[in-house]
């Protein structure tokens, strides 16, 4: 009787020959990735604290620093106290510094031992606090070297120099241009830089759920589905190559022995019947070693009929002998004798495993991307660098305690992180609204969905800052902002009720983070327009002031938003009347929240602060995204009021 082919490898097999090509392309497109002139260490070192007046803060990088980098120095009030820059002669780090590059696939680790240092001049120490330093940058590889740290200053008071005052100025265009070209994001880089005593090696560093920055090659979801792939062909692989070796109740065609074939064991058996060797009870595989080959077992219930004897000896059942007719496998055709292994077993276990390699160098990538968790040179943008690899479990952004705000991926295709909200899609997720107008003053149920990709409503959703969603209302003229938290039915549409007063138009900006189906999570701000009808006038925005009202308090704000670079802003929350500070309670699990409106396109900043207050006022990291005028909204909460303080920012 003719065998019929055996369908599922050969459908294996294509899929392996369609899985390679790209596979081949994927690695020979990646390019390695490098990293220099990160920040080593720090006098006064990062969250130390200084009881000795200073007049200047040095920072010591991996590699010289660009001629036109920028540096601020920030005192606790808000104030800006640094009196320009200027290089210093290279000396020996006190810890070697070990960074990572990605070099065919592999990370390799280099050891700096040299120190190039940057000194920033301090005018004048105004307070005691804790004071920030921000640094901007561009390394030799073109990745923009960016981040902050801060210190404690518990010494005396200093004077400014007379005639001096604060600097307003902004980083050069030139360097701006150059860090948003390579890195627009301000994100960490791709290789990581850490103590060398301390390093661990990407391929141990765990994988964070969010996008990589690295433009050398493909994004992390790809290289996981590759992995994923791998894992898949390897395991199928295995079932071709185990059908293709062990008999299932017929000789399997060449490579085969008789079935008494003299002096081998078990010999005088009658054919049909193979003898395994001894194994302990209630073993599932056994192999039986003929003379000319060895045969593999492992057979299922379904294709033997176990005999087993007292003494734990088993022997295979009785199977119906060879088929004189039946023609080879056309499959194992070009086997030898003595080969229990295919061509096409070959190429799927080959296939495989290179998709394997794959698999892990894409993993490496993901752990290498973010790197270890301590002493991270490169900090995301907007917060100074880590304390350590906490984070928090509620928040869906996944920033350590403390590092200040993050901004939302997934706005735009160019890379651009710091505004978001300007696009109803992204990352596959849609914000669909069933409602897009409704009446002047009237109070009426907004309801959306986020719809995913199979445009099926997504119903996951992390807690983040103590709700699963956040919905900021503002109009197209910056006015009449609202902050909401709808609520989600079964269904996964979304609900609010939502009153207007004035007619115009208006954004509604969804900002969450959608739980994936691999169980990361995506966080994402979309936008949407919504109309009011009615003849409308623009309100035109106040002028920037430091101070703002807000019910009975006074709030004022100090700090320099700067493009590019991350800035503290500080709030301060008095009683209008007395002055009095008051007595802030959290709310949605911080001390204050920020957003933070661009005047146009209506870009989105949502900024995070401090998870303490600092200094006796709530601090913020804020990184604008460009020049331009905003609308800042600073939300806090008294006696179990939420307040709302509102400021116009014009970024030269």
């Amino acid at each position: 009787m003719r065998r019929h082919p055996q369908i599922a490898g050969r459908v294996v097999s294509g899929l392996l020959a369609f899985l390679l090509v790209p596979a081949v392309a994927l690695l020979a497109s990646a390019q390695p990735a490098a990293a220099h002139g990160t920040l080593a260490s720090s006098t006064p070192a990062a969250g130390a604290t200084v009881r000795e007046a200073l007049t200047s803060v040095q920072l010591f990088f991996t590699e010289k620093t660009a001629p036109n980098a920028y540096f601020t120095v920030t005192a606790p009030g808000g104030t800006r106290v640094d009196n320009g820059w200027s290089y210093g002669e290279p000396k020996p780090l006190d810890q070697p510094v070990r960074e990572y590059f990605l070099v065919n696939g592999q990370f390799e680790p280099r050891e700096y031992t040299t120190g190039f240092p940057a000194t920033v001049a301090v005018a004048h120490l105004p307070a005691k606090g804790e004071y920030s330093v921000s640094y901007l940058s561009v390394a030799s590889d073109g990745d923009p070297v960016r981040g902050t740290l801060t210190f404690r200053y518990d010494g005396p008071v200093t004077a400014a120099p007379k005639g001096w005052s604060p600097p307003s100025t902004q980083p050069d265009p030139a360097l701006l241009a150059t860090a948003e070209q390579h890195g627009s994001s301000g994100q960490v880089s791709a290789v990581p830089t850490v103590a060398a005593e301390t390093a661990v090696p990407p391929s141990a560093a765990a994988a964070a759920p969010t996008e990589s920055t690295d433009e050398s090659g493909p994004g992390a979801v790809a290289w996981v589905g590759l992995a994923v792939v791998a894992v898949a062909v390897a395991a199928a692989g295995s079932v071709v190559w185990r059908r293709r070796t062990t008999p299932t109740g017929r000789p399997a065609g060449r490579g085969r022995t008789a079935p008494a074939t003299s002096g081998r064991r078990g010999a005088g058996t009658r054919p049909g019947t193979r003898t395994t060797g001894t194994k302990a009870a209630g073993s599932r595989t056994a192999a039986a070693k003929t003379g000319g080959g060895r045969a593999v077992g492992g057979r299922t219930d379904a294709d033997r009929t176990a005999a087993t004897t007292g003494n734990g000896t088993q022997t295979s059942d009785t199977r119906p002998p060879a088929d004189p007719g039946a023609s080879p496998d056309p499959d194992l055709a070009s086997a030898t004798p003595r080969s229990r292994l295919s061509n096409t077993g070959l190429a799927l276990f080959v296939g495989a495993l290179v998709l394997a390699l794959l698999g892990g160098f894409g993993l490496a990538r993901i752990s290498g991307n973010e790197g270890p968790a301590a002493n991270t040179a490169r900090q995301p943008a907007g917060g100074p660098p880590a304390s350590g690899p906490a984070v928090s479990a509620t928040d869906g952004h996944q920033h350590p305690a403390g590092t200040g705000p993050h901004t939302h991926r997934g706005d735009s295709g160019t890379g651009e992180t710091l505004a978001t909200g300007t696009t109803v899609s992204a990352a596959g997720f849609t914000l669909q609204p069933l409602e897009r107008t409704q009446p002047a003053g009237v109070r009426a149920d907004y309801r959306f969905r986020i719809v995913g990709t199979d445009r099926q409503p997504a119903t996951r959703f992390a807690v983040v800052h103590d709700k699963p969603l956040h919905l900021i209302v503002v109009g197209r003229d910056l006015t009449g902002y609202q902050h909401l938290h709808p609520t989600m039915a079964p269904d996964g549409t979304w609900s609010v009720p939502l009153t207007l007063a004035r007619p115009g138009g208006y954004r509604v900006y969804a900002d969450f983070s959608v739980t994936t189906a691999n169980g990361s999570q995506q966080p994402l701000v979309l936008g949407v327009d919504h109309t009011v009808p009615g003849a409308h006038t623009p309100a035109a925005l106040p002028p920037p002031q430091a101070q703002a009202a807000a019910g009975p308090y006074a709030v004022s704000m100090t700090g320099t938003p700067t493009v590019g670079v991350t800035a503290p802003i500080h709030f301060q929350i008095n009683l209008a009347d007395t002055a009095t500070p008051a007595q802030l309670q959290r709310y949605l699990g911080a001390y204050g929240h920020l957003v933070v409106v661009r005047e146009g396109d209506l870009g989105y900043v949502h900024v995070h602060p401090e998870p303490e207050l600092v200094d006796g006022t709530v601090k913020f990291w804020l990184t604008t995204p460009s020049s331009g005028r905003y609308r800042a909204f600073f939300d806090f909460q008294v006696d179990g009021k939420v307040h709302t303080a509102e400021y116009t920012i014009d970024v030269p």
